[in-house]
């Protein structure tokens, strides 16, 4: 939906299954609408879509696409961004470490994020920037060489330039986000930093850099590894890094006390892939590869009565109302502090997307029955924070 100050809010369409288009239209049919009708009767309404590999490529059919912006015109709905993380099956299946295949070593990630932006041209309306978020290059476990990491630039940068042909042909500004993640290629700030430097040395001066590639910022995912938007935004945009989208969610926080181990059992799924970063009392970290690896070694400490208890995130996205429960807490902090920096200076970023994807794997306590009355209850609170900022 349109916000003041030219800022657009969505929530992501990963949340729902679909990953043939004629899967993905009937959600949007039942579950978007649905949600359009709680939350923006009558106005127009964005939509964060997310289009696997399959879907893309079937929507790519004339017919299909032609279909789709009638259907778009019907329901005073518009698409400013495309989740294009994903590539195959993200419902229904273990999904962990597989969400990061094909990376941006591989061609097929190439083409799959170029037909992206060529939909997204398309569909985008007159006078407002599109934007695609993608993985953060690879996961680090996948490669590590120095010949993959120049793979991954070459081929980011055949994308940059295809963005910069497509916007040039279709008078649309267009952008792509890498979405910095726990155990990813780039996980912080400062490795972000690092690969636009990469990026400045191999392109010097080409102002395609900067337009047409930025950092989506989940603030889950910063959150997460202990970084603070007072720092990490500034640090990201003083360097000449576009912020491309802001993802707003948010993660659990707790110590791992027995009590708390026991309740995170229930968000140890078989579908995602729920990285642990614990900071002790002298600042040190630890990531940890999934909450599964996490709970196993603190049952050894609280077997040796191990204390004083680390501080442990966890990239498990909560839905952004629920309130914090004992034993747990949420990192709703960082996301409100983003709020905060966007407040003073609305020019910052125009995207906005709530992206609580997990909620078919939510334990029963903080999922609404029903996915719409669950997002419905997300844009009221978001929308509360973000009136008082004077942004909605």
């Amino acid at each position: 939906m349109k916000l003041n100050q030219g800022l657009h809010l969505t929530y992501c369409t990963n949340v729902h299954r679909g990953e043939s288009w004629p899967e993905t239209l009937a959600a949007l049919e039942r579950h978007t609408l649905a949600v359009r009708d709680k939350v923006c009767l009558g106005k127009p309404f964005g939509i964060g879509l997310r289009l696997s590999e399959r879907a893309a490529i079937e929507l790519n059919e004339r017919a299909e696409r032609l279909h789709f912006q009638r259907w778009l015109e019907k329901n005073s709905c518009y698409v400013f961004t495309i989740n294009g993380f994903p590539y195959g099956q993200f419902h229904g299946t273990r999904v962990k470490e597989q969400v990061y295949r094909p990376d941006w070593t591989s061609p097929e990630r190439v083409a799959y994020t170029n037909l992206l932006f060529n939909l997204l041209a398309e569909m985008v309306p007159p006078g407002i920037a599109g934007s695609v978020s993608t993985l953060p290059g690879s996961f680090k476990e996948f490669y590590p060489s120095p010949e993959a990491l120049k793979t991954i630039r070459q081929n980011l940068w055949l994308t940059v330039e295809h963005i910069a042909r497509v916007g040039e042909k279709t008078g649309r500004q267009l952008h792509l986000g890498l979405e910095p993640e726990p155990l990813c290629l780039l996980e912080s700030s400062a490795e972000t930093i690092h690969l636009f430097e990469h990026f400045r040395a191999e392109h010097p001066r080409d102002e395609r850099l900067a337009a047409h590639l930025g950092v989506n910022y989940d603030t889950c995912h910063f959150a997460v590894g202990f970084e603070e938007p007072q720092n990490a935004l500034p640090c990201l945009v003083n360097q000449g890094i576009k912020i491309s989208k802001i993802h707003l969610s948010s993660a659990l926080q707790v110590r791992p006390t027995l009590e708390a181990c026991e309740a995170l059992k229930d968000f140890s799924d078989d579908v995602y892939l729920h990285q642990v970063v614990e900071r002790d009392e002298l600042g040190n970290r630890k990531i940890y590869r999934d909450l599964p690896d996490a709970l196993a070694i603190a049952a050894r400490r609280l077997a040796t009565d191990e204390w004083p208890l680390p501080e442990w995130r966890i990239h498990f996205h909560v839905p952004l109302h629920a309130p914090a429960a004992p034993p747990f807490e949420n990192t709703n902090d960082h996301l409100l502090g983003v709020l905060d920096l966007l407040q003073i200076e609305p020019q910052l970023c125009s995207h906005l997307e709530m992206e609580t994807y997990t909620w078919e794997v939510l334990p029963p306590e903080l999922k609404s029955h029903d996915v719409a009355d669950q997002l419905a209850q997300e844009y009221e609170w978001t929308l509360g924070q973000l009136k008082t900022r004077g942004l909605a």
